[in-house]
């Protein structure tokens, strides 16, 4: 079972190597924190802020492939926990089809925001991160 997730804050540091994003769930009270790179940080940020780009930035790019090759990005879901890292996929229609594609769940919350999908997060990678919050 995967569980809708909004955008709830970006947290850039220019002194520190790792950026912080939280996500929280639509019907609930949980939150869930990641850390990410300062390129995903800054590409999700400019998109909530509707900063335009002068030329496609990569997630647009992921975005502009699937479009152009038929398919639809339907949502992202961060999927699994093994050892401290999380693992995500594309959830993308094409010919009738779901056709998930693996990627780092940091690349595919910037495609999210970037395409306006929805963000889902798989219950037990909930459980084991917020516990009996």
């Amino acid at each position: 079972m995967a569980v809708q997730m909004q955008l709830r804050r970006i947290i850039i540091s220019e002194i520190q190597d790792e950026q912080v994003i939280m996500l929280k769930e639509v019907e609930g009270d949980r939150t869930f924190p990641m850390m990410i790179g300062i390129f995903e940080a800054s590409s999700i940020d400019r998109r909530v802020k509707r900063m335009v780009s002068p030329r496609p930035l990569t997630h647009d790019l992921i975005n502009n492939t699937i479009e152009k090759m038929g398919g639809e990005l339907r949502d992202i879901l961060i999927n699994e926990i093994r050892e401290q890292t999380y693992y995500a996929v594309l959830r993308i229609m094409l010919d009738g089809e779901i056709v998930e594609v693996d990627c780092r769940p940091s690349d595919a919350i910037a495609v999210a925001v970037a395409s306006g999908v929805p963000i889902y997060v798989a219950e037990d990678v909930l459980e084991e991160v917020c516990g009996g919050e």
